[in-house]
């Protein structure tokens, strides 16, 4: 790339970039980094070491990321298009580099029966390739949506069990963790047999107390008050193992 081709480069996204009506958003930090990325990117094209790839090759490929399109096709295809013939490791490492340069669009192995089986059927159909890559970039983005919301619910329930264990285990009389009764605001915690409790305040800190059962009306030993949960927990690490008083 030329010198006057690199300016004209840096200037087009430059262009674009202070297009935008909002003085915080040009300042941003995030958004200065972006465009940083954008102009290397403009640039570094122009001297790309992939000789083979022109824009409209590398535009069909990076639209297939995370697609599971077989190779042997996609090469097929791109061979089609403006440029010197491709091999199969030509494409492959190509779209290879497109996955490295986005880390984000690593094909989901948990898609790939799914994704050639639309594209096995579109195929068969006689659908041109592009169309299939859109159709793909939807099934793939409804699959991903719906393993999060899969993951998420299986998260959910693990931390309720996990609720349910330790509430279990405070009932019972065991050590446990801190753990907060249904519809109470404090939260208990027993450690070497002794139960302590956490009670909020008003003023957005806890209230640390010694106390010999799960009554929310017992007044308990006060131990003192704290900002942080954690902060409570390291001085329960340490009483809890204190000789008890004698009366």
């Amino acid at each position: 790339m030329r010198e006057d081709e690199r300016i004209w480069a840096v200037k087009e996204v430059l262009f674009d970039y202070v297009k935008s009506p909002s003085l915080r958003h040009i300042r941003d930090p995030h958004s200065v980094i972006k465009l940083a990325q954008q102009i290397v990117k403009k640039i570094d094209r122009g001297n790309s070491i992939w000789r083979k790839w022109n824009g409209q090759r590398e535009v069909l490929l990076k639209s297939a990321l995370g697609c599971w399109i077989p190779i042997e096709d996609l090469r097929d295809v791109l061979d089609q298009m403006p440029g010197p013939s491709l091999t199969m490791t030509d494409v492959s490492q190509r779209l290879r580099a497109f996955e490295d340069e986005d880390y984000y669009s690593y094909p989901n192995e948990e898609l790939q029966q799914g994704c050639l089986a639309v594209y096995n059927k579109e195929k068969a159909e006689g659908t041109e390739l592009p169309a299939i890559i859109g159709l793909l970039r939807d099934h793939v983005e409804r699959e991903e949506e719906r393993l999060r919301v899969e993951q998420n619910e299986r998260y959910r329930r693990l931390r309720e069990e996990e609720r349910i264990a330790r509430e279990q285990r405070l009932i019972s009389g065991a050590d446990c963790k801190w753990t907060q009764l249904p519809k109470s605001p404090h939260w208990y915690c027993r450690t070497n047999s002794r139960t302590y409790r956490l009670s909020p305040t008003t003023d957005k800190m806890w209230k640390l107390f010694r106390v010999t059962s799960l009554e929310e009306n017992e007044k308990g030993e006060s131990i003192g008050k704290y900002q942080r949960r954690g902060d409570a927990t390291k001085v329960v690490a340490q009483m809890a193992y204190h000789p008890e008083p004698r009366w």
